[in-house]
């Protein structure tokens, strides 16, 4: 049972205190129903945590926090930001008139999920430093590099790229590499929180000191991390086999979740993932992608359950 719009404060009703938020009965059985009772305490105090520590996500509306939350714990994310699995990010929701949180995985929580789906060997992102990337080779496309072997002259080269990769079990590969200019072009067209020009103004120090809090978006403050995050998200969307649990996340990433289980879009990055249709043809037919066999009869005991599509379900009352 989805929490109920009567818990949501009509106009000229004071917005109650997300830590009395919490102690509502209906909010304390759904959170039950997702996290199990006594794991409760452990959710609502990393929670609690995890908003104390942000004043911007203070501001949001309680429900979109607790759902935000309840999402990773669905995945078995824990909420807090120290682990950084999962952050809730502000969003100024100008048709609600109010501010809402958004789920948003990180590069780490993809990863976490694709280790668990006991299908990848490996999955990382290597920042590419000037003069490691050599084009392309002329006959097959592809491109090509080479690794500065120094650890100190190579980090103190800048970075002008990203190589994303996985290597699954049964062998088959994949990689794909963006320009560190095509990064910041994609999230200047895509992140509502960031803007490319403004970007060059605040590296410049044109940006009034009064005015920097405006510019607290991780694209602005932790640019790589997020560039990270979002070339894994393209290389699984792509060319990565799918748990149900995956393809649960990536519905979810970068979404306010509604009371009802919908899901606002704040930033799509691409096409919205069907779940039951990832689970139908990508995990049960991971033959289909060139150069695989089927990892169904090659490897049984990595397949994965349905037990997060429970969680789900328990999520939104379904």
């Amino acid at each position: 049972m989805a929490v109920s719009n009567s818990l949501t404060p009509s106009k000229g009703q004071a917005r109650l205190g997300f830590t009395a938020y919490l102690t509502q009965d209906a909010v304390n059985r759904q959170i039950a129903k997702v996290v199990g009772g006594k794991n409760s305490e452990r959710f609502v105090s990393s929670i609690i945590s995890a908003v104390q520590t942000n004043p911007a996500l203070q501001e949001c509306t309680n429900q979109s926090i607790l759902s935000a939350a309840l999402q990773g714990e669905a995945l078995k994310l824990p909420p807090s930001p120290q682990l950084g699995y999962f952050f809730m990010i502000p969003f100024n929701n100008k048709k609600k008139g109010c501010k809402e949180a958004q789920f948003q995985l990180s590069a780490k929580g993809y990863k976490q999920l694709a280790m668990r789906s006991g299908q990848y060997l490996d999955l990382d992102v290597i920042y590419i430093h000037e003069g490691e990337y050599l084009g392309r080779d002329k006959f097959t496309g592809k491109q090509k590099f080479e690794f500065i072997e120094d650890d100190d002259e190579r980090e103190s080269r800048p970075i002008i790229g990203y190589l994303a990769y996985f290597e699954m079990l049964n062998g088959f590969r994949k990689q794909l590499f963006w320009t560190k200019s095509k990064m910041e072009h994609h999230a200047d067209k895509y992140s509502q929180a960031y803007s490319l020009e403004a970007d060059k103004k605040l590296k410049a120090g044109k940006i009034p000191q009064n005015e920097l809090w405006k510019y607290s978006s991780y694209w602005y403050t932790s640019f790589d991390e997020m560039a990270e995050k979002t070339m894994i998200r393209q290389l699984l969307s792509k060319w990565g086999v799918l748990s149900i649990e995956m393809a649960q996340a990536y519905e979810s990433d970068l979404a306010v979740i509604n009371e009802d289980g919908t899901k606002d879009y704040v930033e799509n990055e691409t096409d919205v993932i069907d779940v039951t249709e990832v689970a139908s043809e990508v995990v049960q037919e991971p033959e289909q992608l060139e150069g695989q066999t089927s990892i169904e009869k090659d490897f049984p005991q990595y397949m994965p359950t349905e037990q997060p599509m429970d969680a789900q379900a328990a999520l939104f009352g379904k």
